[in-house]
């Protein structure tokens, strides 16, 4: 009977095992089967959303936070009893002991042994509220991940808006040069133009062209590095529903240079906070390494003959035991830890001082570059569409004879140049922007 009980509950147990097991397989591969439709419309905040849902990245940043609850549990659990259930059976294939001239069976037998034991010191409490400490810390790594993954989302989706209008910007001056340089071909044809004018704003056409195909590959650069921090595949097509001016605005520059810079809410504030609270605790723990340890256990045994007699049996059937242990001697290992705690406590307090004092400096710093950036931006787009109208002008004015060939490719190189500076400035103020989200923790 005593078999029976124990296979059933060693099958229960083993059934429990597989089935959680089940469980846990079931859900990693339901979130690893996930579909995507062909077709992704998205705003920026959409994007932004998404890619907090689907990101594997910001997945494994989460899932350590669940491992170091795990680890706490651990921690508390080695504080709280323990049991643990043994049966062994033993046969003396027919030998009897001489005991003083008379012979004693050893007949075959079977022990079942239940042991029941809890122990707790100092460390292990410590070690417990070190564990709550390195949540904390884990949930505020979670934080950062998630605010840089919407922040890269941010400065690639602008990429790939503002990449799209220079094509845009670019094939429209394309079109007229192809048109000029159809005229002026046909002019050249009857006489009324020179080949060499023709062949310089057949130039002009072949640069614009490579500049387009050159800004088609950014572009698709762009939305492939987007596609990778939303993880959908590389067949996926993205819709982006926003426009620069939505994150671009004067208003949008101005709201949030308006937020106060609270010291408290700096992630790295926090952070640098939670590490000098790590470290006390470490202190405390390495001190606790002079206490004393407590153990307290209770062990069952029942041993049962199988033979007609009973065999000599010496196993108690109850019995419990107290042990207190205190640290006496290490040779000053253990005031050496605590030395080593105390120093790594104290280089913990300076770097979390030096780095609140900078904090500060910090935030003037960023605001400057947003300011600075906002200002360069909307200089840079008045210079593209001063350079687009001179453009036009010239273009105009070589169709009726008043330029010369020479004014329109100085104007189409000073066209080229006012986009890509625009570029640059829209990028420059998309990732000040970022940076001082991200400081202000908003």
């Amino acid at each position: 009977m005593k078999k029976i009980v124990l296979a059933i509950g060693l099958f229960a147990f083993l059934a429990n095992g597989m089935q959680a097991e089940d469980h846990v397989m079931a859900a990693t591969k339901k979130a690893e089967v996930r579909e995507v439709p062909a077709t992704l419309n998205l705003s920026l905040a959409q994007a932004q959303d998404y890619a907090v849902e689907t990101n594997r990245s910001l997945r494994n940043a989460s899932l350590a936070v669940q491992k170091v609850y795990a680890q706490r549990w651990q921690t508390i659990a080695s504080m709280l009893p323990s049991a643990d259930l043994s049966w062994g059976y033993t046969s003396m294939m027919g030998y009897k002991m001489n005991f003083g001239g008379m012979p004693i069976e050893m007949p075959d037998n079977g022990t079942l042994g239940v042991t029941a034991a809890v122990g707790i010191n100092g460390q292990a409490i410590v070690g417990a509220l070190l564990n709550n400490v390195a949540i904390d810390m884990q949930k505020l790594n979670l934080q950062q991940s998630e605010d840089n993954l919407r922040a890269n989302v941010k400065t690639s989706y602008a990429s790939v808006l503002v990449l799209q209008n220079v094509v845009t910007l670019l094939e429209s001056s394309l079109a007229n040069i192809e048109r000029m340089a159809e005229m002026t071909q046909r002019s050249v044809e009857v006489g009324a133009a020179e080949q060499t004018t023709a062949d310089l704003i057949q130039v002009r056409v072949n640069t614009l062209k490579n500049n387009i195909n050159a800004n088609l590959r950014s572009t698709q650069l762009a939305l492939n590095a987007l596609k990778v921090l939303l993880d959908v595949p590389a067949e996926t097509e993205l819709v982006l529903t926003s426009t620069l001016e939505d994150f671009l605005s004067a208003e949008a520059v101005l709201a949030l240079l308006g937020n106060d810079f609270i010291l408290e809410n700096n992630l790295n504030y926090q952070l640098l906070e939670k590490n000098v609270e790590l470290a006390k605790k470490n202190v405390h723990m390495a001190g606790w390494a002079y206490g004393p340890t407590v153990a307290l256990a209770y062990q069952y045994s029942k041993k049962d003959y199988f033979g007609e007699k009973e065999g000599f049996n010496m196993t108690p059937p109850n019995a419990v035991s107290l042990n207190i242990s205190v640290p006496l001697w290490s040779s000053g290992k253990r005031a050496a830890g605590v030395v080593e705690k105390k120093i790594a406590l104290e280089e913990a307090r300076n770097t979390f001082a030096e780095t609140a004092n900078n904090l500060g400096i910090q935030n003037e710093q960023l605001r400057y570059n947003l300011q600075n950036g906002y200002e360069t931006y909307m200089n840079e787009k008045d210079n593209m569409e001063v350079t687009q109208r001179v453009f036009e002008s010239t273009t105009n004015k070589f169709n009726q004879g008043a330029a010369s060939n020479l004014d329109l490719v100085n104007a189409s190189n000073d066209l080229i140049t006012a986009q890509s500076s625009y570029v640059q400035a829209v990028l420059t103020l998309v990732n000040a922007q970022v940076e001082l989200e991200k400081f202000l923790n908003l």
